[in-house]
């Protein structure tokens, strides 16, 4: 039997929110590198996935994209460990994929505009891209902080897609607009998170690499020393 194959980098916030939940449901995965700064590799990723983007799971003649459908699918047919990551109960199952859907579109994406703001050339950034970018990160994070009264998880008292979500997603969005100190409970909850054994896991496979994360200057020194 073929071991599914992930495509990944393991700089991506989107591969790492797969990597985390690959890690919790004890899937077994050959996670093949994925270099989309080399054109022949681009290329013929391009032929695979449908929007030549990543992460993308192969099992078998079975091609599955976007992050999200890749997790329920590894519930569904991989998964060999732990607690699911999406419940049974269709309404707790609903509040997991609505604080997933928060994650990716109002953590995740504010976070990557504020990095292609910092890979545009001198004097091309946006000075009104980065001021929203920003507003929606503090935004956010006030919601995430009202989420999270009482402790626990993001969508519950059990680790979720939410989590898996909303971690790398968190992880690099402080490197810009760091947590307010008036949000005690999302910054104990940014704790628990970095804790998590999957989380820390992935983090420590990104470590090499964050010497090319755009916003590394924010980055604690726990996470990236740039003198280490």
């Amino acid at each position: 039997m073929t071991t599914p194959v992930l495509h990944v980098h393991p700089l991506s916030s989107c591969c790492q929110k797969v990597l985390i939940a690959a890690r919790v449901l004890g899937a077994t995965l050959e996670e093949r590198f994925l270099n989309l700064g080399d054109p022949a590799v681009r290329a013929a990723f391009a032929e695979i996935s449908p929007m030549g983007k990543m992460p993308l799971l192969e099992d078998g003649d079975r091609r599955v994209a976007e992050t999200s459908i890749i997790i329920e699918y590894l519930q569904l047919h991989l998964a060999t460990e732990g607690a699911p990551l999406i419940p049974a109960s269709a309404d707790a199952a609903l509040d997991v994929r609505f604080w997933d859907r928060f994650s990716d579109f109002y953590v995740m994406t504010p976070m990557q505009a504020l990095t292609a703001e910092r890979l545009k050339p001198d004097g091309q950034g946006s000075e009104a891209a980065v001021a929203d970018a920003r507003q929606m990160l503090l935004k956010s994070y006030a919601v995430l902080d009202r989420q999270l009264q009482g402790g626990g998880w993001l969508a519950g008292a059990a680790f979720s897609m939410a989590d898996c979500a909303v971690a790398p997603a968190l992880f690099y969005a402080v490197a810009y607009v760091p947590l307010p100190e008036e949000a005690t409970q999302l910054q104990a909850y940014f704790e628990r998170l970095m804790a998590h054994p999957a989380v820390a896991a992935v983090v420590d496979g990104a470590r090499p690499w964050f010497k090319y994360f755009p916003g590394r200057d924010g980055l604690a020194r726990r996470f990236f020393d740039p003198d280490g």
